[in-house]
């Protein structure tokens, strides 16, 4: 079959078109998936930069999201059968194979029936942000219909889902953007006032939009420098979620207010095999799409590209410009 292959640690131009032999299925619970897209997501380009999760795993193919068609399924499989649409976050981290290619096999416990009313490439899209969005809000930081919130970066992958599930969830949303078009988009996914952090401070905007509290809740989708400035607009007893490492923030403003510092890495179950892990998400997975089909959450996809230009999707991302998600798409 067709896949993406990394072969090394490095730039985007490394990605390789090969051909490798197609997955098997070897465990009873068990499906095989015709894969239609892949998303594309940061941990892709990172990985392919600094190296995969595991040892002597290359070479790999990359790609935590798929979206495609069971053509296969194990002799214990109850969940699914042949012709059913799937969307799903598993693989691509140098232990199982990702998809970045034309099939697939993963233990049904890990996926989920796609909505109805997405397309492969819009599934595809999602459930990487989508978990991760929603462990950020619900479980981490225990949103609550009164809160404020303020989604870093609400234009980006998961920065436009978490607006959404924010909403949903009955809070006041602020997002910060780097340009109109992203502005645009934000406002359209719900935020109730959007901060272009070129032309604003978005610390000052928001402690004016709070009426000098600050925020009950931020969502840290940027890295250290944005976290630690983010302190001083989190009202006290508030909480700060990221998804990246702080090392080197100084905290010291954080303990004075009594904030609680969270987390997300929607990762952890497969890194560390965790037990009932696969199911938390795969429930994550089927309460969204109930609100997709409902017309009550959108996936952004800004650009799609053949399997065979991943590196040109993986240079774009990392340009740093992209509104939503890209995806790969599968003939």
């Amino acid at each position: 079959m067709k896949a993406i292959l990394m072969t090394q640690a490095g730039g985007a131009d490394l990605l390789t078109v090969a051909d490798i032999p197609e997955p098997v299925i070897t465990e009873p619970t068990q499906i095989k998936v015709r894969l239609k897209a892949a998303g594309v997501n940061p941990i892709d380009t990172k990985l392919r930069s600094r190296g995969v999760f595991y040892d002597n795993a290359l070479p790999a193919v990359l790609g935590c999201d798929g979206a495609g068609v069971v053509v296969e399924t194990g002799s214990a499989v109850s969940k699914f059968k042949v012709g059913d649409n799937v969307w799903y976050c598993h693989g691509g981290l140098g232990g199982h194979q990702g998809n970045y290619a034309e099939y697939n096999v993963l233990d049904e416990r890990w996926v989920a029936h796609s909505p109805k009313t997405l397309s492969f490439e819009q599934a595809a899209a999602g459930p990487l942000v989508l978990i991760t969005a929603w462990g950020a809000l619900y479980d981490r930081a225990r949103l609550q219909q009164s809160n404020t919130v303020l989604i870093h970066a609400g234009a980006g992958g998961v920065g436009h889902v978490a607006i959404q599930l924010a909403k949903l969830h009955g809070a006041t949303v602020f997002a910060t953007v780097g340009s109109e078009e992203k502005a645009l988009l934000a406002r359209s996914l719900g935020a109730d006032a959007v901060v272009n952090y070129h032309s604003q401070d978005f610390v000052e905007a928001v402690i004016q939009l709070t009426d000098g509290r600050g925020v009950e809740v931020v969502l840290d989708t940027v890295g250290p420098e944005v976290f630690e400035r983010s302190i001083g607009c989190t009202a006290y007893f508030g909480k700060i979620v990221t998804l990246l490492d702080i090392d080197g923030v100084n905290l010291k403003e954080a303990r004075m207010k009594n904030l609680r510092i969270g987390f997300e890495l929607m990762l952890t179950p497969q890194l560390r095999k965790l037990v009932g892990g696969c199911d938390l998400q795969v429930d994550m997975l089927h309460q969204c799409g109930r609100w997709i089909d409902a017309g009550k959450l959108k996936i952004h996809v800004s650009e799609t590209f053949p399997l065979e230009d991943a590196a040109k999707a993986h240079h774009l991302l990392e340009a740093g410009h992209v509104t939503g998600k890209l995806v790969l798409t599968i003939d």
